[in-house]
């Protein structure tokens, strides 16, 4: 049979790509479809007036020598094809606030985080040094973290919620509001984000920060060389829109251009809500579906990219999260038309390792999918145009202007700088990523229940396992870790991390 392999995974996403390349080199015939014109998922850059932009990957942490992310790219043989650039050592983040002329550093290395917070926060230094024990306390409590194996997922740390954790830590507001300042990251939210959550998508930043050079799809295209060279296929256009059973047994993926791949196991890479529904809800337990379908997503975002004139604006080389006050750090995306943005990420492309002037700037803030519902049925892709009318273009150039204002307060005279803007909306995001109402980082995590927002990779079908940012954690180092707790399903735990660790041992 021709379109026979192993194993079809559905959607070219990071997690999609990390387990293929796994699974390839463990001599399986693996096949990935991707609806879209290009691999990758968040990954994906795209080009606007000569200038390349990243849909996702604004940096990465992880990737010095001996880190956790730098071991996981070495192992499925990435990493040193890569072109980062450090971010600044002394402050990789950095937080502010309107009212405050203070801009406060996140710097690369625990001791110097330390170090360069406490400069603003002098009497603190002590509390300061119990939180970064405290993320790394929470860190190793992951085995696949560390490349460990161990069960981890102790109930008591999936339950400790991040900002009760940072009010019982200390009465001092600002400096709460600094150590989260970066929430966006993970979309915090008040009453629900675990302190886990928090902890692993900050440590890896703080033990090193990088930019990608050019873009994160260079990530992608290491990726697809890997996987190629183990025999690995990969097809674009290729849109899975429905399960083929014999009896109960999963046997094939239908493609929207009217193709058939068979396999013996099946990965989806794409949105788990998504995937159950084509599965049919009469094929799964009805809590099961139900659970699944009922969660809730995290917000979605606006984003604004900056093309400048040529040699008109310094290059920064470090992000910024910007709060219009120290109370809006948990709920910038709750605001009103008057308040919007309440805050918003900021961070510089790189296309050259000493880069002096910046040639572009992406700008990220909140914003809800329901704002956009009167072009909810819309579609608009690269690989399927479609045209969502002159008011919805009047609608994201409006919303443009205002968040621009916004970032001109913070950078006076930066119009005079700009050359062109272009924007992304939650719509955008739903077409080209796929998740839900456009959502940013997949389901809400809720220290209240941990296990209800819990995805195992396994699902109720036995040959179907679901991996990428909505199972585990999201983020790469998330996704990456999640494609091989997805793997080792399919190959066995003990096996597959002494498998990489070994592997590791040999190259050193």
């Amino acid at each position: 049979m021709e379109n026979k392999y192993d194993i079809v995974i559905i959607g070219s996403g990071l997690g999609g790509l990390v387990s293929a390349i796994i699974l390839a080199k463990e001599g399986k015939k693996v096949c990935v479809l991707e609806k879209n014109n290009q691999y990758g998922g968040n990954l994906q850059t795209f080009v606007r007036d000569k200038t390349i932009f990243d849909t996702g990957i604004h940096y990465i942490g992880g990737l010095d020598k001996g880190e956790n992310l730098y071991n996981y790219f070495s192992y499925i043989g990435i990493m040193d094809g890569l072109r980062l650039k450090k971010m600044d050592e002394d402050a990789f983040d950095v937080i502010s606030f309107d009212d405050d002329d203070i801009e406060y550093p996140h710097a690369q290395g625990y001791e110097n985080f330390i170090k360069q917070l406490s400069v603003h926060f002098p009497e603190e230094e002590e509390t300061i040094k119990k939180y970064c024990e405290k993320i790394i306390y929470t860190c190793d409590s992951f085995p696949l973290y560390n490349l460990r194996n161990g069960e981890g997922y102790q109930q008591e740390i999936l339950s400790i919620n991040a900002k009760k954790y940072l009010d019982e830590l200390t009465t001092n507001e600002k400096l709460k509001a600094v150590l989260a300042g970066s929430n966006f990251l993970y979309a915090g939210i008040a009453d629900k984000t675990p302190f886990y959550v928090h902890a692993l998508s900050v440590n890896s930043y703080i033990q090193s920060s990088w930019r990608c050079i050019n873009g994160g799809s260079q990530i992608t295209k290491q990726l697809i060389k890997q996987l190629r060279k183990y025999g690995g296929e990969v097809y674009k256009h290729s849109e899975v829109v429905d399960f083929g059973f014999e009896n109960d047994n999963l046997v094939s993926v239908k493609t929207k251009n009217g193709k058939e791949y068979f396999a013996d196991i099946f990965i989806s890479n794409i949105e788990p809500k998504t995937t159950l529904k084509m599965v049919g809800e009469n094929r799964l337990r009805k809590s099961y579906y139900s659970r699944i379908q009922s969660l809730e997503v995290l917000p979605s975002a606006f984003s604004l990219y900056v093309v400048f004139k040529p040699e008109t604006f310094k290059y920064i080389n470090h992000n910024y999260y910007h709060f219009r006050d120290s109370t809006r750090v948990w709920n910038a995306n709750e605001y009103s038309d008057t308040s919007w943005p309440e805050a918003y990420m900021l961070s510089m492309n790189i296309s050259e390792e000493n880069q002096v002037w910046a040639e572009s700037l992406t700008a990220i803030t909140y914003l809800k999918f329901e704002e956009f519902e009167a072009w909810e049925n819309t579609h608009n892709t690269v690989s399927e145009k479609g045209d969502r009318g002159s008011l919805y273009e009047e609608y994201k150039e409006a919303k443009a202007q205002v968040f621009l204002n916004e970032i001109e307060k913070k950078f006076p005279g930066i119009r005079e700088c700009i050359k062109s803007i272009h924007t992304s909306t939650p719509l955008s995001y739903r077409d080209y990523i796929g998740g839900h109402n456009g959502n940013l980082y997949g389901y809400v995590k809720d220290s209240n229940n941990p296990m209800k927002t819990f995805i195992s990779p396994k699902t109720k079908i036995e040959n179907l396992f679901l991996t990428g940012q909505s199972i585990n954690m999201h983020g790469v180092l998330g996704v990456t870790i999640g494609a091989v707790v997805t793997c080792s399903e399919i190959l066995g735990k003990d096996y597959l991390i002494e498998k990489i660790n070994q592997e590791l041992k040999d190259k050193q």
